[in-house]
């Protein structure tokens, strides 16, 4: 969710080509598959499109190329960290939520899959609104070619 969220962000902006913007998750269990279904119609109904999408695995030797590796929950966050060999890398790890102020008090992200319909869709609200955030903070960066 966060990937198409923040592609059309960047795309509306007219900044998409400045910004390398992929998703991946920290195990290996859905590599290679498409978005689970709720997720797809959740972000068909606000006029997203991520039927292209396939799940990947993290490779820490990303964190070379990376300038931030956003995270949803503290779990992933601990993952991350852990396998980055600097503290630079560990610092590029962040919360998704910590970027909006309102919602940083959560901390985590929650994971929809064990529920209904209902839950994506307040997850996918959850995530638009700390994409936005996140997108203001960073745009100054990108526009200065600090980022």
């Amino acid at each position: 969710m966060a990937e198409t969220v923040l592609k059309r962000l960047a795309s509306q902006s007219g900044l998409g080509a400045n910004l390398s913007i992929t998703s991946a998750g920290t195990g290996d269990w859905h590599v290679g598959e498409p978005a689970d279904d709720r997720t797809l119609a959740a972000l068909a109904a606000r006029g997203y499109n991520a039927s292209g999408h396939r799940g990947r695995q993290f490779d820490p030797a990303w964190f070379d190329e990376l300038d931030l590796v956003v995270v949803f929950d503290r779990s992933q966050e601990r993952t991350l960290k852990s396998w980055a060999s600097t503290d630079q890398d560990r610092s590029k790890v962040q919360l998704l939520l910590s970027f909006d102020s309102k919602q940083s008090p959560m901390n985590d992200v929650p994971d929809p899959y064990y529920s209904d319909a209902a839950l994506f869709d307040q997850v996918l609200s959850m995530i638009e609104k700390a994409c936005a955030a996140l997108f203001r903070q960073i745009t100054p960066g990108i526009r200065q070619g600090t980022l």
